[in-house]
């Protein structure tokens, strides 16, 4: 890869997102080298084979008329599949947007690619005011959610504060008396209409005199019914607190009610709600961010986030990964995530560069997503770093002048691999690069630069990451004997040629 931006201003201590211009059947070669294993979820809205002449893969059109266009769709689909498989942690997910047109023969390769998964589809209405088809209007796409089989790994959904289901806090029905769990008898204090606190467990030969005790500006509130019983609280007071953010005080004649609200719940396989308007949510704002530009479709930014937040919320150092970038929404909902929780998410977006999409759209809509848009405050406005990267090629032909060749062009492979960006030191034959924390990355390119890179990790001392300019597979072992354990050697090109090979036999 080659880096070929620096327009955006960097957080050094936020992680380094990564868009890569490209093929990105050749952007996942690279990530086969450089995040096997390592993904925690990817996020594909591929071309849904519509029969629209508005994407291209190897030069080729797939028509609407060509009998074999299923076919030719599943086979650019499976490659790539296959390649992002090797990318995902144990525990990773995969979702893949779809509609109509391709969903029955996408089940059916994911179900083969993905053998022994778990494989769900979910139904979200994106475009409330329908597609005029022959028989029916259009309301809804799907994504398939794919989970490895036996893994635990999506969340709770949030719900809107307007759709939260409010219940009392006291219960009722069988075993809700006080006598049947002691340490749920407390009373929760209430303060100018809020809850202030909560006192301790009331000794059982002591009773109340009334549900709600008023001593001043505070408030009492014991788990009494209307007809005087001692019941309980749902929640013991050991573990009241932990819930604090969902009660609410209730004011009544009497006195006060508490209610137990949960904003999130199950994940629902059908999504309807007004914020997966792909039109609302989507065309307007990328059209907000980038002024003047033209991107068909573009999905709700909710769209997205709702599929992202039930799988990484408790990840705060998740990588996400997006191989058909478009106009980058996923992107910006990772950003998103991390503003509200203070997470330190990154994600790798690739797309290729037809119709300038990654130069015109997708590049300036984050860049304008992290410096923030006045009208879309909530949802803009980033502490994060974004690097733009471009796929080039060397000649395959294992010759010594072409290993040396593909080394040279390494470099920013290497750091996206190490995640080490940040250059600390340059040698006419090696590079030192750091991650502004606790890494560090070496590049040796030839053989007069190992001394004086030996010479400056000692001044460092720190653990150093180390590739060597090898032309087999050995990595100089016997040049780094006196370095002690500040070195972690790797000959190249011969590391990346081998994931190369598996790849591409």
């Amino acid at each position: 890869t080659e880096e070929i931006s620096k327009e955006v201003e960097i957080a050094r201590d936020r992680p380094t997102n990564v868009l890569i211009e490209g093929d990105n059947y050749h952007a996942l070669s690279v990530l086969n080298y450089t995040h096997p294993n390592k993904i925690d979820f990817i996020y594909i809205d591929p071309p849904y084979n519509t029969g629209a002449k508005d994407w291209k893969y190897n030069n080729d059109y797939v028509d609407i008329n060509d009998t074999y266009r299923h076919s030719k769709w599943l086979s650019m689909m499976a490659k790539r599949l296959k390649l992002a498989k090797n990318l995902l942690r144990k525990d990773g997910v995969l979702v893949c947007a779809i509609d109509e047109n391709e969903i029955s023969h996408l089940g059916t390769l994911l179900e083969e690619i993905f053998f022994g998964w778990e494989i769900h589809l979910i139904t979200i209405v994106h475009n409330p005011r329908g597609v005029q088809g022959k028989n029916f209007s259009y309301t809804n796409e799907f994504a398939f959610f794919v989970i490895p089989n036996g893994e635990k790994v999506i969340g709770s959904r949030k719900i809107k504060k307007e759709d939260v289901e409010w219940r009392n806090l006291r219960d009722n029905g069988g075993e809700s008396l006080r006598s049947d769990a002691r340490n749920c008898f407390y009373p929760i204090i209430v303060k100018d209409g809020a809850i202030f606190g909560f006192g301790e467990v009331l000794d059982n030969k002591k009773h109340p005199t009334k549900q709600t005790d008023s001593k001043n500006e505070l408030h009492y509130i014991w788990p009494i019914d209307g007809k005087g019983i001692e019941r309980k609280w749902r929640y013991a007071r050991q573990s009241v607190e932990s819930v604090k953010n969902l009660l609410r005080a209730k004011q009544t004649k009497g006195g006060y009610e508490i209610e137990l609200g949960k904003d999130f719940g199950t994940v629902r396989t059908v999504w309807q709600d007004s914020r997966y308007d792909s039109n609302e949510n989507g065309t307007k704002l990328v059209h907000a961010l980038v002024p003047n530009t033209h991107f068909d479709f573009p999905k709700s930014i909710y769209n997205v986030y709702d599929c992202l937040a039930p799988v990484i919320s408790d990840r705060k150092n998740a990588i996400v990964l997006d191989y058909f970038a478009g106009s980058g929404t996923t992107g910006q909902a990772v950003m998103m995530l991390n503003k509200e929780d203070k997470g330190n998410r990154k994600f790798i977006l690739c797309t290729n560069n037809e119709n300038d999409i990654a130069v015109k759209v997708c590049y300036p809509r984050l860049k304008k997503a992290i410096q923030g848009h006045k009208d879309y405050k909530e949802i803009t406005g980033f502490k994060e770093n974004l690097r733009y990267f471009k796929t080039d090629f060397v000649e395959a032909k294992q010759t010594d002048l072409n290993k040396k060749k593909l080394v040279e062009k390494s470099t920013e492979m290497l750091c996206l691999k190490e995640d080490c960006f940040e250059l600390v030191k340059k040698g006419k034959d090696f590079k030192i690069f750091t991650n502004n924390q606790d890494k560090y990355l070496g590049i040796i390119y030839d053989d007069a630069g190992i001394e004086l890179f030996k010479k400056e990790i000692k001044k460092l001392n720190e653990i150093v990451s180390t590739y060597v300019f090898s032309l087999d597979d050995s990595a100089r072992e016997e040049e780094f004997g006196d370095t002690g354990k500040l070195v972690e050697l790797k000959p190249i090109p011969a590391v990346i040629l081998n994931v190369y090979k598996r790849i591409f036999k």
